[in-house]
């Protein structure tokens, strides 16, 4: 059995490609921590400091080996010029976009990701937890929404949708990808800066549940990998997060070159699982809703189980929920996800699992 590692040894032998103690852990904990706080929801996401106290205390609660700091999906839209709203008990939601039309494409302004709110809040919140437990836990700070589902909160997600469907749109399109791919490729470094062992997107909108491969592959799949590239060349690790089924196009993310993909429990396990083999590594896929959020502990370590059965041999996994956890997930089924991968992830020095 390979010898007991730190946490962020443990992830990044996973990153490697190597075979860790045992299979690491995440959470998708921000809506949980910010009901924890009692500060409203409004308060605590854009505040660097609360969201740092409630990400170093979930840690300290749960022990997970990777801890992702984010406020929602709405950040660059934010700071883009769209409004948002920041709901009562839920992540912030889109309000007005930023752009009426396409024709205003060239309009868009470069935020300062370093100064423009949240996104200073975000990076200091990165900061804070690098410095208090950054050599405990591994820490991504999230680079937000990723080109495809940025420009869709600039344009009205509806409209973007439609946009994407009628090829006289491409030009104006490309221009708006392209203004998207900058500004997440900048603040993506910024989160590198603060301190983050990685950074991640998400491009939830380009899946397959709610868009079709081949629009993916024409308006996603360029600017994903332009931005993978542009980050390599400074030794920036990506994490790429689509949920949903986004089995038929796992390939297509691998091929991104991201060094670990983000995925959802309605994934076919076994395909994924051949898709990523040697090439990448899978963080998820434990359902957060009617598993960990409405389950029981039993539920969860009977899941747990079974996705660890299929996805840990090998290496190449990190155990978690497949997306967001509601703010009043139990306690009870977090300790029992986290345990489950202490008792039943452990591996032996061939990579079989040891239990």
């Amino acid at each position: 059995m390979p010898e007991k590692m730190t946490s962020v040894e443990r992830v990044e032998r996973v990153l490697s490609g190597g075979i860790p103690d045992r299979v690491p852990t995440s959470l998708h904990n921000f809506m949980m921590s910010a009901y924890a706080s009692g500060l409203s929801f409004a308060e605590y996401l854009q505040s660097g400091e609360a969201m740092a106290e409630g990400g170093i205390k979930a840690w300290r609660d749960y022990g997970q080996d990777l801890v992702i700091l984010e406020n929602g999906t709405m950040a660059l839209a934010q700071a883009c010029g769209s409004e948002v709203e920041y709901l009562a008990r839920s992540a912030p939601a889109l309000k007005k976009p930023v752009l009426s039309s396409l024709d205003d494409v060239d309009h868009l302004v470069m935020p300062d990701v370093y100064h423009a709110h949240p996104l200073k809040e975000n990076l200091k919140a990165t900061r804070l937890v690098v410095q208090e437990i950054g050599r405990e836990a591994f820490v991504m700070g999230r680079a937000d929404q990723g080109p495809y589902s940025l420009a869709s909160m600039l344009l009205g997600i509806e409209d973007f949708l439609i946009a994407v469907l009628d090829p006289e749109n491409r030009i104006k399109l490309q221009r708006l990808l392209e203004f998207a791919t900058e500004v997440v490729y900048r603040y993506a470094v910024a989160q590198t800066e603060a301190g983050a062992h990685m950074t991640s997107i998400g491009e939830s909108l380009s899946g397959p549940d709610v868009s079709s491969p081949k629009v993916y592959r024409e308006y996603e799949w360029p600017y994903a990998k332009k931005l993978v590239d542009r980050l390599n060349q400074k030794s920036i690790r990506l994490a790429y997060h689509i949920c949903g089924n986004a089995t038929r196009i796992a390939g297509d993310m691998v091929s991104t070159g991201a060094a670990l993909l983000e995925l959802d429990y309605k994934c076919d396990l076994v395909q994924i699982k051949a898709a990523v083999q040697g090439k990448t590594s899978v963080l998820g896929v434990i359902d957060p809703s009617e598993v960990l959020a409405l389950g029981t502990p039993e539920t969860v370590v009977a899941r747990a189980k079974e996705e660890l059965a299929v996805m840990a041999p090998g290496g190449g996994f990190v155990l978690s929920p497949g997306c967001g956890l509601p703010p009043m997930t139990p306690p009870a089924n977090i300790h029992a996800l986290i345990e489950t991968a202490a008792r039943y992830g452990r591996y032996n020095p061939d990579g079989t699992l040891a239990v």
